[in-house]
């Protein structure tokens, strides 16, 4: 026999751990069964406002993974007790090509401190860079650019994996548009090294390329291992010239992700997920409560 004060005790304290699980079925209950994350890009100007309770925000959401786009002058153990204190895990970080270029060995050892995962190239360069005090705005890459990066991916690839690593490249709509005759994605996907290099597949974007986010993974099993996930209203505008792609919450635009994410389940090893919002239609923290609550309640 128990008290009824120690019933009561053990009913509660079982009700809370019921609770526990319960929370922490759904921050897995995704299409792929992997953590929510969210690329904090889509948070920028209010992380540049208020850092640590833009974080406490992203997590209150629903997301448990952030993939980081700058770290606002932050040292790499101011970040790790922000995202500590938001109950959040960095597992991945964008840095542009420019950046990596010069000052590659810094930002590898940054990401180590930080304890990341992946660093992802999120915008290409040219082999030749603009003149000092010139800019690279209106010129166009070459297909020997395309070449000479992926050549370069593999070398950055090589030196992360030294430090446990792995290193990748995002796409946004031009690597889609052809080039000299040949599609840039098609190169890097053909010269860039599986073992040394992998590639997180922003679907939106591909897709207001004109590009089937299934056809790709399906044509390259087992290339990609993270996604980015955002929406898009289909103006009209959709193909390798897209001009002003209409942003939209998760569900609200014109891009079925199920049939895209159960081709991921069949021939890719995806590791991590990112909602990347680029703009919001409602509230920011509704936005991001929208898109978390997506991903949770879609089955594929």
């Amino acid at each position: 026999m128990i008290s009824r004060r120690s019933f009561l005790g053990r009913a509660s304290a079982a009700a809370a751990c019921t609770a526990l699980a319960g929370r922490a079925s759904l921050a897995y209950a995704t299409p792929l069964g992997l953590p929510l994350g969210i690329q904090l890009y889509s948070v920028r100007e209010q992380l540049a406002k208020d850092y640590d309770a833009t974080l406490i925000e992203v997590g209150k959401a629903g997301f448990k993974e952030v993939e980081a786009a700058g770290f606002y002058k932050k040292s790499a153990a101011e970040v790790k007790q922000s995202l500590k204190n938001a109950k959040l895990h960095c597992v991945s970080s964008h840095h542009p090509f420019g950046d990596l270029r010069t000052k590659f060995d810094e930002i590898l050892a940054f990401n180590k401190e930080l304890g990341v995962q992946y660093m992802i190239c999120s915008s290409p360069g040219f082999k030749t860079p603009a003149p000092a005090g010139g800019s690279d705005r209106g010129r166009k890459m070459s297909i020997d650019d395309w070449r000479w990066i992926s050549d370069q991916f593999n070398q950055m690839g090589e030196k992360t994996a030294a430090q446990g690593i792995h290193f990748g490249y995002h796409n946004h709509i031009h690597e889609f548009g052809p080039v000299d005759g040949t599609i840039p994605y098609m190169e890097l996907l053909r010269l860039t090294d599986p073992a040394k290099v992998t590639l997180e597949l922003d679907c939106g974007w591909a897709t207001v390329a004109g590009m089937k986010p299934i056809d790709l993974m399906r044509e390259h099993p087992n290339r990609f291992s993270m996604l980015h996930v955002k929406d898009f209203k289909d103006n009209g505008t959709f193909g390798p010239d897209a001009k002003e792609p209409v942003v939209t919450e998760l569900g609200m635009g014109s891009i079925d992700y199920k049939p895209i994410f159960a081709e991921a389940k069949k021939t890719q090893k995806i590791k991590h997920m990112f909602v990347e919002q680029e703009a919001f239609d409602m509230p920011w923290q509704q936005s991001l409560k929208t898109d978390a609550d997506y991903l949770t309640n879609l089955k594929a």
